[in-house]
């Protein structure tokens, strides 16, 4: 379902083609020098095997970590954090920052950012054991009931110095944003990722589809960060899964036409409603305060003052937002901009690289963007 999308929003081989052509990544991809870019490389999960080697990379070439008030610095006001500084993220806060990369990026004496949405992060009687743990960590703790990091977990990281813990939105959330019906929630669907699912309304409040919502209606789905216009039925949803729960359950969809059947229940149910730009604006900007304060609250600190678009989605009222409510910097994608950070960059769109092109950085074992993809 992406063919809604914007170009700008597409994570398509083109849209690499087009930073290429266009002089948008760093001559250090190529062979060339690093000049005057910063660079900052993002992971998401983390395993001892996968990790390792870029931080040993780092480590055996002099490089030195930075975290995000040297980058808002480098960008608003020129001054550069030293020569050989790199900056690494952390979107999202897995399970894995705790049980592998803190204590793998302790070993280096390096730091790096987390980027954390406090809306999905779970309260817990203790932290999880890791690497470093008598018997080791749950090679399963991204998949486990408690996928990210809990907040025992955040408070312990953000205390020990390694993690720089900033805001990635309150609920890193897909929304509906049209009315056409593209198919329903079925048994034998593909089980998304858990970023995927949209948040919408429902009889009990607003929360985020599961694969659990048998016969649930499915829309054209965006960013909550872009500046699409967000779509609700609740009407249709509750009328939908309560025919299923009341004709079967995972045997209704045995039925020839039990597409067409959803489809006419959906459509009893009446039309829908879509939000205004007022209140879209309104709620992405309830969501980017709701963010910092429940982890300035969450952390029991002040140092929260920089933002990582979920998808690098960042629309014009999702950027307004960011400086409304105080954030210094943020992450987000832009057509024609440098992946990497330079002064006098815009601020609140600033980029990125993978973590595979670490590598690529001048020193010892270097290797160029065309010989990753040889042997990728």
């Amino acid at each position: 379902m992406t063919n809604h999308l914007p170009f700008a929003e597409r994570k398509t081989p083109w849209r690499g083609v087009l930073d290429l052509i266009t002089g948008c990544y760093p001559a250090f991809l190529f062979g060339g020098g690093v000049g005057r870019w910063l660079p900052v490389f993002h992971f998401h999960e983390a395993t001892p095997e996968e990790l390792a080697p870029y931080l040993d990379y780092l480590a055996a070439n002099g490089y030195r970590t930075v975290t995000s008030d040297a980058i808002a610095a480098y960008v608003r006001e020129g001054r550069h954090p030293g020569q050989r500084s790199v900056a690494l993220c952390f979107d999202d806060a897995w399970a894995s920052l705790w049980t592998v990369a803190a204590p793998l990026l302790h070993r280096h004496g390096f730091q790096a950012i987390a980027y954390v949405h406090p809306g999905r992060v779970a309260d817990a009687a203790s932290v999880r054991p890791t690497i470093e743990s008598p018997g080791g960590a749950d090679a399963g703790a991204d998949q486990s009931a408690t996928p990210f990091a809990t907040w025992p977990e955040l408070r312990a990281l953000h205390a020990s110095g390694t993690i720089d813990i900033q805001s990635h939105t309150l609920w890193h959330a897909m929304i509906n944003c049209a009315p056409e019906i593209v198919g329903f929630m079925a048994p034998g669907l593909p089980r998304r990722h858990p970023h995927l699912y949209p948040r919408l309304v429902t009889g009990t409040g607003e929360r985020s589809l599961s694969e659990n919502d048998l016969g649930a209606p499915l829309y054209p789905e965006r960013s909550r960060y872009s500046d699409a216009l967000r779509y609700d039925n609740g009407a249709a949803f509750e009328a939908c899964t309560q025919y299923v729960r009341a004709h079967g359950g995972t045997a209704f969809f045995g039925r020839p036409d039990w597409e067409s059947l959803l489809r006419g229940v959906a459509a009893a149910a009446g039309p829908g409603c879509q939000e205004t730009p007022v209140e879209r604006d309104a709620a992405i900007l309830t969501d980017l305060m709701g963010a910092l304060d429940q982890l300035s609250a969450g952390l029991r600190s002040d140092a929260v003052r920089h933002l990582c678009f979920p998808w690098a989605v960042a629309g014009e009222s999702a950027v307004r937002a960011a400086e409304k409510v105080g954030y210094v910097t943020a992450f987000g994608d832009r057509l024609f901009g440098g992946r990497g950070v330079r002064p006098g960059d815009p601020p609140y769109r600033l980029m990125r690289l993978k973590h595979r092109y670490i590598v690529c950085l001048p020193g010892q074992g270097r290797r160029t963007v065309f010989g990753l993809r040889e042997r990728s």
